[in-house]
C-alpha cells in the first residue's frame, strides 16, 4: 500500500465518483480506478459500494478511510517539516473551531500567519460537536483546535480567554431598550436553537435550566449566522458567542445577566511545528476577554 493510494481513496470518498476524484487530483481517471482496485485487492476487502448517487464507502471502507486520513495528514506534516526552513514554512495546516468560537479573532490571526508564511495552505472548518472535536484531536487529524473544554494535558491546551454569550433580539423587541438583559425577562420567548448534539445548544439548555426557564423552540439551525439572522427577523431570540454576531446585527445583541462565559482553549497537536506555534502566539494577542458593550436603542 502507498500514500498515493490513500490519497486517491480519500478523494473518491469526498467526491463520490472516480471521475470527480480524478479531476480533483488532476490525474487521469484510469489511474484512480487502477489504484483503488489495487488497494482493494491488497486489502482483500471492498472499500466502496456503487449506489444510484455514486460511490459510497462500505463499513470497512469508512474504518479504513479514518486511518488513511491520519496517515496522509502525518505525511504532509513530515514533508512540510523537511522542506521548510524557519522562515519558509510550506504544507497544510488544519484548524478547527467549535462552532461560534473565534469568529472575530481567528480570521485576523490566520491572515497574519499567511502573510508570514505565504506558502502555507490553511484548511479551516467549524465543528458543532465538542465531542467530535475531542475525537479529531486525539486522532491527530487537527493541527490546532479552538474549544470550550478539553481533556488533553496542560502542555497541549492553552487558555486564551473567555467568550461572553449574548442574546440576539428581533428589531423592535421591547428588551432592546436595556443595556443588559436579565435572563428571567426571557420567560415565554420562543428560541432559535441549534442542532441537538451541538455544544451551542448544550450551553443554551444549561443556561435556561439554571435560571428556571423552559425554552419554547421556534426553529433549529446549524450555523450561528443563520440563528442571528432569523432572530433579527423576529422568529425568536437566540444565544450566541459575542464574536459570532456580525457587525450589521450588533445593534440587536445584548449581554445577559447573569453573565454567560465560556472558556476558549487552543489545543495544539503533539509536537507542533513552527506554523502551529506561530498561530498560537497570534491568537494570544487577540482580545478574548474584553467586556462586551452594546448600545441600547434610543
Amino acid at each position: 500500500m502507498s500514500l498515493r493510494q490513500y490519497e486517491y481513496a480519500l478523494a473518491v470518498a469526498e467526491e463520490g465518483s472516480v471521475t470527480a476524484a480524478a479531476e480533483l487530483l488532476r490525474v487521469a481517471q484510469p489511474s484512480v480506478s487502477q489504484q483503488i482496485r489495487g488497494l482493494e485487492r491488497e486489502l482483500g476487502v471492498q472499500l466502496f459500494a456503487r449506489t444510484p448517487t455514486g460511490l459510497v464507502p462500505t463499513v470497512v471502507g469508512r474504518a479504513f478511510l479514518r486511518e488513511a486520513e491520519v496517515a496522509v495528514t502525518a505525511s504532509r506534516r513530515a514533508r512540510a517539516t523537511a522542506q521548510a526552513g524557519a522562515d519558509d514554512v510550506a504544507g497544510e495546516l488544519v484548524v478547527a473551531a467549535q462552532m461560534g468560537f473565534g469568529a472575530r479573532q481567528l480570521p485576523g490571526s490566520l491572515g497574519a500567519l499567511r502573510r508570514r508564511f505565504p506558502r502555507l495552505e490553511v484548511t479551516v472548518f467549524e465543528e458543532p460537536s465538542s465531542a467530535e472535536l475531542e475525537r479529531l484531536c486525539r486522532r491527530g487529524v487537527l493541527d490546532l483546535a479552538l474549544m470550550a473544554a478539553c481533556e488533553r494535558s496542560p502542555a497541549d491546551a492553552h487558555h486564551l480567554g473567555d467568550e461572553e454569550f449574548v442574546v440576539v433580539l428581533g428589531a423592535g423587541h421591547r428588551l432592546l431598550a436595556a443595556d443588559r438583559v436579565e435572563l428571567r425577562e426571557l420567560e415565554g420567548e420562543p428560541w432559535v436553537r441549534f442542532d441537538r448534539d451541538s455544544a451551542l445548544d448544550g450551553v443554551l439548555v444549561n443556561v435556561l435550566r439554571s435560571n428556571d426557564l423552559t425554552p419554547t423552540t421556534a426553529a433549529r439551525v446549524s450555523q450561528t449566522a443563520t440563528a442571528v439572522r432569523w432572530a433579527a427577523l423576529g422568529l425568536g431570540v437566540t444565544l450566541v458567542p459575542a464574536s459570532a454576531v456580525p457587525h450589521d446585527h450588533a445593534h440587536l445583541a445584548r449581554p445577559v445577566s447573569p453573565v454567560v462565559p465560556q472558556p476558549v482553549i487552543a489545543v495544539l497537536r503533539h509536537a507542533p511545528g513552527p506554523a502551529e506555534t506561530a498561530l498560537l502566539d497570534l491568537l494570544r494577542q487577540e482580545s478574548w476577554s474584553e467586556p462586551v458593550a452594546f448600545s441600547a436603542a434610543s
